[in-house]
């Protein structure tokens, strides 16, 4: 009873989508976390185990409400909903003590402000992260890296065409570490677009073009341009078991976090 008492109690909210399913496969197989709830707006009362193949748990998928979260009292909530429900859920959690872990994309910069008063009127941390890739992290040091040495670039992200919002959170956090890297901004030329948009959208003075084609996870090029050169630096996920180990150890981190933290190139060397 004591190893259980232990380990790690978490709720996982969009269970019954790509990425929540994932995550409640490696939660029940995972050391030291216990699978304790599972939420999602089109749960019906299945056990997630037989949902997931992997025989009865127990545990029924529900809709998230204040009740229902304070049932089984998760310490963290991992949320992969979506962008219309997101902030809802993430208030949700933080009112009820939870801590959240957010891979949700399409967060703003004002949801953002507005996710730090609630974690700090709640007294916990919460974590939100655009990307769980260890790789995906990687390269946007990397590009960061790159960008004071090379005076032109772009990115190239490429997703399933489930994705609802565009360009990726990974993508405009990427501009934003090149623009925050770069010398001084590179002054755009005047173009003839024959199509509009053709030239993608502009973030921090960096093109970047969305792609959004079935067959595809979740893909990112960053292209360099020089003197007589290019550089591209390119990260693919082919199967969402490759955002698992950030999770989880987002998941493991965020117990004693304080505040609000955001990306996972601020905890990966903790």
């Amino acid at each position: 009873m004591g190893k259980i008492m232990d380990k790690i109690r978490v709720a996982v909210s969009g269970a019954m989508g790509r990425m929540g399913r994932e995550v409640c496969r490696t939660v029940l197989a995972t050391e030291g976390l216990q699978l304790v709830d599972a939420f999602d707006s089109l749960g019906n009362g299945e056990d997630m185990g037989i949902f997931l193949g992997m025989g009865e748990t127990g545990i029924n998928v529900r809709q998230l409400t204040p009740k229902t979260l304070g049932e089984y009292t998760p310490q963290v909530m991992v949320d992969f909903t979506t962008p219309l429900a997101v902030m809802q859920n993430i208030s949700v959690a933080l009112r009820g003590g939870v801590r959240p872990v957010v891979g949700t994309t399409g967060i703003t910069e004002v949801d953002l402000a507005r996710i730090g008063e609630l974690v700090q009127k709640s007294g916990i941390g919460a974590f939100v992260a655009p990307n769980f890739a260890l790789g995906a992290v990687l390269l946007m040091k990397f590009a960061a890296t790159a960008a004071r040495y090379f005076p032109q670039v772009e990115i190239i992200e490429l997703h399933h065409d489930q994705k609802i919002d565009a360009p990726s959170g990974t993508a405009l956090k990427t501009a934003q570490m090149i623009a925050a890297s770069r010398p001084q901004q590179t002054i755009q030329r005047e173009e003839l677009l024959k199509l509009p948009g053709v030239r993608g959208g502009l973030q921090d003075g960096v093109h970047i073009h969305s792609v959004r084609l079935s067959g595809l996870v979740a893909h990112q090029e960053v292209i360099f341009g020089g003197q007589g050169q290019t550089l591209t630096l390119r990260h693919d996920s082919y199967d969402r078991n490759s955002f698992m180990p950030g999770v989880i150890l987002a998941v493991k981190k965020v117990i004693t976090m304080q505040g609000l933290v955001c990306g996972l190139e601020n905890i990966l060397d903790q």
